[in-house]
């Protein structure tokens, strides 16, 4: 079993940054790949990021390509999403997400284990 708690979110104006963390519980955690979701009102949760068990492959979402960076430490049992040139359109409820494969796959489907989310806001 995996508890997920993330941090971080917050208000922030257009062109600003946040960095959003996920402490996991569980000493398997090195073992799972790990991804960011979004959610906003009215839509569907949608992937945003992963990097696999052992951080050597990471996927984006095409919208956050070269804005957000996603990075792990197995040591603390720690996944962060640096966000920087936020748009009013990232505005969403941030989830953490573990997947037991720990093959960092983009479908919510596939994740096991969730954490109860974080709001951000991107005001414009």
């Amino acid at each position: 079993q995996v508890q997920l708690v993330e941090s971080g979110g917050g208000l922030v104006q257009a062109g600003g940054s946040l960095r959003l963390s996920c402490a996991a519980s569980g000493r398997t955690f090195s073992s799972y790949a790990m991804g960011w979701f979004r959610q906003a009102p009215g839509k569907e949760r949608e992937f945003v990021a992963a990097k696999n068990w052992s951080g050597s492959s990471t996927s984006y979402l095409d919208s956050v390509k070269g804005r957000f960076t996603i990075s792990r430490d197995n040591a603390k049992n720690m996944v962060f999403l640096q966000m920087n040139s936020l748009k009013p359109e990232d505005t969403a409820v941030y989830y953490c997400a573990a997947d037991r494969s720990g093959q960092g796959r983009v479908r919510a489907e596939f994740y096991d284990y969730w954490g109860q989310g974080t709001q951000v806001t991107v005001s414009s």
